[in-house]
């Protein structure tokens, strides 16, 4: 057991919420004949819910903030269907509507942001107020009827990465490539945090722990590189599965390294206190809002991409699982805790019931009735566990970040 620490660099309930989502592929793939863990199913996954993990990352900085935000399925709806709509009917290119889109976003976050920050208005309402507005919006303007959205955004909503160089490889080079830095990366930032520690710590620590963490991470991702990039001809890693690895990179390091995240942890954690410690709370609020709804128009974008036409039904319900997603993946409920890449695993976890579920022909009704369970189970037992003083679910994954949020200070995640 000892051993097992130092290779995971503390203790085995850090990685709790893995385990689970490792333990759920696993079962499902038993119980369905071996069709969960495939190229095609594992790219669909991907690609069929990147959206909902793009909203699942500005969602979770809201509810750091201690708010909630009901209106971005509704803003992604609204979003898509002008984007489609001013392709179609005032012939602008399709990169110009993608930018309208975009800009309808921001205008709607700034507008829910306005309420929120200047007039004071709790996010909920405000927000409940933004869905029903957004929801009559996307009705009337489609007058209830699909648009068909421009042919190039298919490829951000449903493409693949392209194929190029030697077939000998036996798969998709592009997904090798990508496999490949991603490797490198692991590799960089393990070394980098093990010369750190040594750095700060003074004493010379092993480093076969490290060469064992490198080597196991490299072989879960070469094997995940080999399934995206082994499918049928034409298939790779998905596209929308590449701006949503962007998307985590950029705001892990928002929320992790840079001053506007730690107001978001300070704000969530204690108002008051982050007020007369400096933090502008007013444009916390307004930029964290605003930021939201940006990120649901692109995600309206992806959706209407993969599904080729925007509907007046778009967006519907699609709150429920990015919010599901953040509190599955450790947020707490009171706000000041969470992590984006605790949310995307909260998030997959989500994705794999929903497929898994599907593959072992469990109708829609009862898989609603599941992941409503799972969800109370998650948010009941980070509600026992502080009610009883013991570590909630983030303090099981990351037990150090809790006491510094006990202690008044902003946290988030590992700040390596």
């Amino acid at each position: 057991m000892k051993y097992i620490k130092q290779v995971l660099g503390g203790e085995l309930r850090q990685y709790t919420m893995v385990i689970a989502l490792a333990a759920l592929i696993i079962i499902f793939n038993i119980t369905s004949g071996g069709r969960m863990v495939t190229s095609s199913n594992f790219q669909n996954l991907l690609s069929g819910n990147a959206y909902v993990l793009v909203l699942a990352i500005g969602m979770l900085m809201v509810i750091v903030i201690g708010q909630i935000d009901l209106s971005v399925g509704s803003v992604a709806g609204f979003s898509g269907m002008v984007m489609a709509l001013v392709a179609r009917d005032l012939n602008f290119p399709w990169w110009l509507a993608v930018l309208v889109s975009l800009a309808i976003g921001v205008a709607a976050g700034a507008w829910q942001g306005f309420w929120l920050s200047r007039l004071g208005i709790p996010g909920f309402i405000t927000t409940l107020g933004g869905m029903m507005i957004f929801r009559g919006g996307v009705i009337w303007i489609s007058k209830s009827i699909s648009v068909p959205a421009p042919p190039q955004l298919k490829w951000f909503g449903a493409g693949y990465l392209p194929e190029w160089g030697p077939a000998f490889t036996g798969m998709n080079n592009s997904t090798l490539l990508l496999g490949i830095v991603a490797i490198a990366a692991l590799a960089y930032i393990q070394l980098r945090r093990h010369a750190r520690s040594a750095s700060l710590t003074g004493a010379k620590e092993p480093i076969w722990p490290v060469a064992v963490r490198i080597g196991l991470g490299g072989a879960i991702i070469g094997y995940f590189t080999w399934l995206f990039g082994s499918g049928r001809p034409g298939t790779s890693f998905p596209v929308p599965g590449l701006i949503l690895v962007i998307l985590v990179i950029i705001y892990h390091t928002i929320t992790q390294r840079t001053q506007f995240g730690r107001h978001i942890y300070a704000v969530g954690g204690n108002k008051s206190a982050a007020a007369l410690s400096g933090v502008n709370v007013q444009r916390t609020y307004f930029l964290t809002m605003l930021n939201m709804s940006f990120l649901a128009a692109l995600a309206g974008i992806m959706f209407v991409g993969r599904s080729t036409a925007a509907g007046p039904s778009d967006g519907t319900g699609w709150e429920l699982d990015a919010i599901a997603s953040v509190f599955i993946g450790g947020a707490a409920v009171s706000g000041g805790i969470g992590t984006v890449l605790n949310t995307m695993v909260g998030g997959m976890v989500m994705a794999v019931l929903n497929s898994g579920l599907m593959l072992m022909g469990v109708g829609a009704d009862r898989t609603q009735v599941i992941k409503g369970f799972v969800l109370l189970a998650a948010v009941a037992f980070d509600v026992y566990n502080k009610a009883h003083g013991r570590r909630s679910i983030i303090g099981t994954l990351f037990p150090d970040k809790e006491n510094k949020s006990k202690e008044g200070k902003p946290t988030g995640g590992d700040s390596q």
